[in-house]
Order: structure tokens, then C-alpha cells, then sequence
């Protein structure tokens, strides 16, 4: 299961300075394409365990992240490698769209 990030410090630790990849879901809980969306990334979460890193941001619990990132629009994914942004999609996508960012 996809842990949720609250802090900016605990997205630089555990998104920015990871070892490997890591997929971020920017999500609402009042989003129903993200409440859609959140048993694929838990899937790929469980399937992906130590490949790669997954990670879920509350836009209302974290704006200045969603801001940061120009995420404008939820669910947004992001995948960083090395602390940079490698790949991004918007809006909920089927599981064969997310693996395929990875």
C-alpha cells in the first residue's frame, strides 16, 4: 500500500533522495478519478516493492508540494529517478499506462 507524504522534508528524504524510482500519486480525497485510481497504485506498490518507491500527496494536506510541482489538476502522477521528474501523466490511467511510466 502506497504510504501517504505530509511534509516537504519527508518528500525530499524519502521521494528526492531515493535510491530508486519512485512514483508519486498527487491525489484529493474528494477526487472520485483519484478514489478510481487508488487500488492500481496500491497494486503497483505491492508488485514493485523495493524497484521502485511509491508515495501518495493529499493536495489539501500538502499545497505547498502541489504547488511546487504544478500539479493543477488530480489525480496527477509523477515518477522521479534521481530526484528529478522522468515522467507525468494526468488524470486517472489504466494500470498498463502507470506500469509503462515506470
Amino acid at each position: 500500500m502506497a504510504e501517504v507524504i505530509k511534509t516537504a522534508d519527508e518528500f525530499q528524504t524519502k521521494v528526492l533522495e531515493a535510491k530508486t524510482p519512485v512514483l508519486v500519486d498527487f491525489f484529493a480525497t474528494w477526487c472520485g478519478p483519484c478514489r478510481m485510481v487508488a487500488p492500481v497504485i496500491d497494486e503497483i506498490a505491492t508488485e514493485k516493492a523495493g524497484q521502485v518507491a511509491v508515495y501518495k500527496v493529499d493536495i489539501d494536506q500538502s499545497p505547498d508540494l502541489a504547488f511546487k510541482y504544478q500539479v493543477s489538476s488530480v489525480p496527477t502522477l509523477i515518477v522521479f529517478e534521481n530526484g528529478q521528474i522522468k515522467n507525468e501523466r494526468l488524470g486517472a490511467q489504466p494500470k498498463q499506462n502507470i506500469r509503462a511510466m515506470l
